[in-house]
């Protein structure tokens, strides 16, 4: 596919949308961390240890040096199967899948925190958990490492998932 020099392609086998895409899926993932953090209000981290927490919970600073890792992956993730598969329409619903959790995962720190919801919280994790998997098993279908990217942050989430839970009954 030909481009002048302004013009830019969807085209993933493109290297300049290659990239351009790369900076897209990244930006997506980072702005649903973002979107997040506004969810979750203010004084987190003191917040986080003013609730009793089991012994096995993470320390407060452990989510910030997590949760970037994970959203770089996310986002590596989505461009690797955009780009395999030949484009969004062609990932379609791998795609669609991995979007939704986003949403999800946006969801969830506004409920767990901004509401103090610990319940609604756990219930909302959950489908985040279970989209992870269905978006792990579309994207293992495109892109075996794209699949392989997700896992840690699967394993996090359930983690997290926990928590949560330990969470809701302690408080």
């Amino acid at each position: 596919m030909t481009t002048s020099p302004g013009e830019m392609t969807t085209d993933p086998t493109d290297r300049r949308a290659r990239w351009l895409g790369l900076l897209a899926f990244l930006a997506i993932a980072l702005a649903a961390g973002g979107i997040g953090s506004l969810l979750q209000g203010t004084d987190v981290g003191g917040r986080y240890l003013a609730f009793e927490r089991p012994a096995w919970a993470p320390p407060s600073w452990t989510f910030g040096v997590v949760w970037p890792i994970l959203y770089v992956l996310i986002g590596v993730a989505g461009w690797r199967v955009w780009h395999a598969a030949g484009g969004i329409r062609a990932a379609g619903a791998a795609l669609a899948l991995w979007a939704v959790q986003l949403v999800v995962n946006a969801v969830w720190p506004g409920v767990f925190f901004g509401l103090e919801a610990f319940g609604p919280a756990v219930a909302v994790i959950a489908v985040l958990d279970v989209l992870v998997v269905l978006t792990i098993v579309a994207f293992w279908r495109i892109d075996r490492i794209a699949a392989w990217l997700l896992v840690p942050y699967l394993l996090w989430i359930l983690y997290a998932t926990a928590l949560n839970a330990a969470l809701w009954q302690l408080n």
